[in-house]
């Protein structure tokens, strides 16, 4: 049985440039970073202890080892117990966000990564 998801895979086209996106504009912090020849992984996490991260991976790269995989990015839902001051946070970083809405399951707004990859984060405590 399935108990948690433990790493989402993001394939991304400038890694360097994801990793500033993440850490320095979103907040994350790098767990860990990889290097194998040609292959380098960056895993990373909104905060200490995070039971999930994110990893970044190479599109280019990963479209040539395994041409059979969908690179597309994922839907993903990111919960804060301060909705406004990150909203905030992130509009003062030139991060493009959208519209805080509320929605059956609370407030939400969606945001832009610098590869134009848009994500949503609901206020949940």
């Amino acid at each position: 049985m399935f108990s948690k998801v433990g790493q989402i895979m993001l394939y991304v086209n400038d890694q360097d440039k994801a990793l500033q996106f993440w850490t320095e504009k979103a907040g994350f912090h790098v767990v860990s970073e990889e290097n194998s020849g040609d292959m380098r992984w960056i895993e990373i996490a909104p905060e200490e202890g995070a039971e999930t991260t994110l990893i970044l991976h190479d599109k280019e790269l990963i479209a040539k080892m395994s041409p059979e995989l969908n690179l597309g990015t994922p839907s993903l839902m990111f919960f804060t117990k301060d909705l406004d001051r990150l909203y905030s946070d992130l509009s003062s970083k030139q991060v493009t966000v959208g519209e805080l809405v509320t929605i059956p399951g609370g407030r939400v707004f969606n945001f832009a990564d610098d590869e134009n990859n848009y994500f949503a984060v609901m206020e949940k405590e």
